[in-house]
C-alpha cells in the first residue's frame, strides 16, 4: 500500500485539494467522530444492517491467535473477510467525492511509483473509522509482546484513543486512513508508512476488488532485509473484503544472539489491467 522511507512516506511531498484476545474492557469505536455519505444505517458503505454483521463484529470473530503466529512466521497474515462487496464498492466510490479528503497524492510525480491516492480528512466514513478502532485492541498484544522481544519501549495505551491523543501531543494531528487507486501501468515502490516519532508497529490493508475479475497484477509485496542475510520477498494477492495484516517497519527475527529486527518495507506490483483498489489503515496519525 501506500504512505522513514529511504523512499519512505515519514517526509513525502503531497498535493493538496479543496494471539491474544483483547481485554475485556477493550475500547469501541470510536476515536474519530464519523459520517456517511447519506447518513443512513443502511448504506453501502459498510454500515451494519439487522442482517449484516458491522466490520467490528467480523474483527471480533477473527482467529487472533492463528493470525499472531502467521505474523510471526511471515510478517503478514490474511483476515477473513471484514467487508462486504457492497461495502467494499461503497468505500471505493468515495474517491470522487474530494471533499471527504485531506490531499492527494499523485505516485508518478514524487516518484513514489505510478497511481494515485488520497488521505481521508475527518470526520472518517463510519466503516473506517469503526475498523481502526475495532482492529487497535487485537493488535495491541502482538506489538507489545514484539517490542518486548526486541527489549524495546511499548508505549501504546490499552485505548485506541489515548494513543491518538499521544500522536497528537507529539504533533501528528492529521488523519492517515488512505484510499489508493491503480490502473494498467500503475505501481507503488517500496517504502514504510512513518509520518512521525510516533509510530504503531502494525497496520492493515483491504481489498476493495475482485483479483482476476477487476483486475490483473497488481500483487502486494513485503521484502524483509533480514539480519546478516539476503532479503526475503512475500508476493500475495489481496481478496476484495479480506485485510491483510503487516508489519509498519519491522519485526523481531530469532537469531544467534536472541531476537534482531527484520527491518520490511511494502509496495505493490504492476497491475497488467483494470482497476485495482484498496484501503489502508494505518494506526497512527501524521504530522
Amino acid at each position: 500500500m501506500s504512505t522513514s522511507k529511504t523512499d519512505t512516506r515519514a517526509d513525502k511531498p503531497t498535493t493538496r485539494t479543496s494471539k491474544t484476545a483483547p481485554r475485556a474492557d477493550k475500547p469501541t469505536p470510536q476515536a474519530d467522530k464519523a459520517t456517511t455519505p447519506t447518513g443512513k444505517a443502511t448504506t453501502p458503505t459498510g454500515q451494519a444492517t439487522a442482517t449484516t454483521p458491522r466490520p467490528s463484529d467480523r474483527v471480533a470473530a477473527a482467529d487472533w491467535g492463528v493470525l499472531g503466529g502467521e505474523l510471526d512466521a511471515f510478517g503478514c497474515a490474511f483476515t477473513p473477510p471484514l467487508l462486504t462487496p457492497d461495502a467494499c464498492r461503497g468505500i471505493a466510490g468515495l474517491y470522487d467525492d474530494v471533499e471527504r479528503f485531506r490531499s492527494t497524492v499523485d505516485m508518478n510525480r514524487h516518484r513514489f511509483g505510478s497511481g494515485q491516492y488520497r488521505y481521508f480528512g475527518h470526520p472518517l466514513p463510519e466503516p473506517v473509522a469503526e475498523l481502526r478502532a475495532a482492529l487497535y485492541p487485537y493488535l495491541l498484544p502482538i506489538a507489545r509482546d514484539w517490542a518486548a522481544r526486541l527489549g524495546r519501549p511499548a508505549p501504546w495505551p490499552d485505548r485506541f484513543d489515548d494513543w491518538l491523543e499521544m500522536c497528537h501531543a507529539a504533533g501528528q494531528r492529521r488523519p492517515t486512513p488512505i484510499l489508493l487507486t491503480y490502473g494498467p501501468g500503475d505501481w507503488n515502490a517500496l517504502h514504510r508508512d512513518l509520518y512521525g516519532d510516533a509510530v504503531f508497529p502494525l497496520q492493515v490493508v483491504i481489498g476493495l476488488d475482485r483479483p482476476g475479475v477487476d483486475f490483473t497484477g497488481g500483487e502486494f509485496l513485503l521484502v524483509e532485509q533480514r539480519p546478516r542475510a539476503q532479503s526475503r520477498g512475500t508476493s500475495v494477492v489481496l481478496e476484495q473484503g479480506r485485510g491483510l495484516i503487516f508489519t509498519t517497519r519491522e519485526r523481531p527475527v530469532r537469531s544467534a544472539r536472541g531476537w534482531s529486527a527484520g527491518q520490511i518495507r511494502h509496495g505493490v506490483s504492476t497491475v497488467r489491467s483494470g482497476t485495482r483498489r484498496t484501503l489502508g489503515l494505518v494506526f497512527h496519525d501524521a504530522a
